[in-house]
């Protein structure tokens, strides 16, 4: 073989590497991270006095599960929704923890709070939510500082309950400030489908003019339901399926200034967007398996998406971690790659649920390392 063509081969070679190191870049988006975790030295102590996580429980207590966390409405004080003192990765209904993180082994209710508050430095200021719930999930902070909650116990951990004569599950409750119980959705413990019960609702949102959104879909439900600030049915859309407006596991909803609805149908691998009228908009597939989605509370207009699924078995092309992007035309700029699990693995090891405050920190809650993270930009 001449020179010549052997210089045209190594060309030819070269571009095709290129391009298909090019499909792979596309498929998880850009790598740029500007973002480090607050762990390492203590605040203030030196370079010989090592620090901790960034959040801390009051006497002493071991950092439990969190599952969502939500900004205050002062922009700075964080909420956490926090799954008692346990986890699993086997599911209840075989044996195991997992879904019931709250409830002892007789089906009563274990007496930790579940919801907190954290001022900036961490330390816990506000706490209640003890023994109201089996699988603390969704959490939402409206724009009056009142806080929402959901219960996305399974339905065997409910029947578990009910034979301890606890009635919980099934609902999602919203609480003043100071944790007064203000409203209840759903009946507690009974499941089902119609315009008043859920199956393991997951995530809760609402609209400026008081509207809720509740994503029914820990369950077997699959569907957004939508009622009044007084809490009276309005309507609901979505069933089992692949197509637009159909889910496989709603795991949140969000929504963005501009009033739609972001949905994180995740086991479909992607961001179902609508308008309040449940008329769907768009599906974004460039954030991975999304289990969490915030956006910000200053001027940038970013979405914050949190992956705690995508590795090769379930997801490949994606790692878990934290994306970050264009919240008006969904261009990913940022990824937090998730430093646990094996991406070989279904280990379901990243950020689940996370937040942003007005300074552009991050906050993500890690259930099965049971750390509640906070990044900073640093560049």
């Amino acid at each position: 073989m001449s020179k010549t063509i052997q210089a045209r081969w190594a060309a030819v070679c070269g571009i095709m590497v290129v391009l298909g190191s090019s499909v792979v870049t596309h498929a998880q988006g850009p790598s740029h991270n500007p973002y480090r975790p607050v762990r390492g030295l203590a605040d203030g102590g030196g370079p010989s006095v090592p620090g901790g996580e960034w959040a801390r429980l009051p006497g002493g207590r071991e950092m439990g599960p969190p599952a969502s966390v939500h900004v205050d409405i002062d922009g700075e004080s964080i909420w956490a929704f926090i799954r008692c003192d346990e986890t699993s990765p086997v599911p209840f209904a075989r044996g195991g923890r997992f879904g019931v993180d709250c409830m002892n082994n007789d089906g009563t209710l274990k007496p930790h709070d579940t919801i907190y508050k954290f001022d900036a430095k961490g330390n816990v200021v506000k706490s209640f939510g003890a023994q109201m719930f089996i699988w603390p999930h969704g959490l939402y902070i409206d724009n009056e500082g009142n806080v929402w909650a959901t219960d996305a116990g399974s339905e065997e951990a409910v029947k578990r309950a009910a034979k301890a004569g606890v009635r919980v599950g099934h609902v999602v409750r919203k609480f003043s400030p100071d944790g007064k119980l203000l409203m209840t959705l759903g009946e507690p413990g009974v499941a089902g489908n119609d315009e008043g019960h859920f199956n393991a609702p997951a995530g809760v949102v609402t609209a400026p003019n008081g509207d809720i959104f509740i994503a029914d879909g820990h369950g077997t439900n699959n569907r957004i339901v939508k009622f009044s600030k007084d809490g009276k049915f309005i309507k609901a859309w979505g069933k089992t399926g692949h197509a637009p407006g159909e889910f496989r596991v709603p795991h949140c909803i969000s929504m963005d200034k501009r009033g739609r609805l972001f949905v994180c149908d995740r086991s479909n691998a992607r961001i179902q967007i609508f308008d309040q009228d449940g008329k769907f908009i768009a599906r974004w597939y460039q954030f991975g398996m999304p289990s969490g989605i915030a956006f910000s509370v200053n001027d940038e207009d970013l979405i914050y998406v949190f992956d705690s699924e995508s590795d090769n078995v379930d997801n490949p092309g994606f790692e878990q971690g934290i994306r970050i992007g264009d919240a008006q035309n969904g261009w990913v700029r940022y990824f937090i790659l998730d430093q646990g699990g094996h991406p070989g693995t279904r280990t379901g090891s990243g950020p689940e649920f996370g937040t942003v405050d007005k300074f552009g920190n991050i906050f993500a809650g890690e259930p099965r390392p049971r750390v509640l993270r906070k990044y900073v930009k640093v560049r």
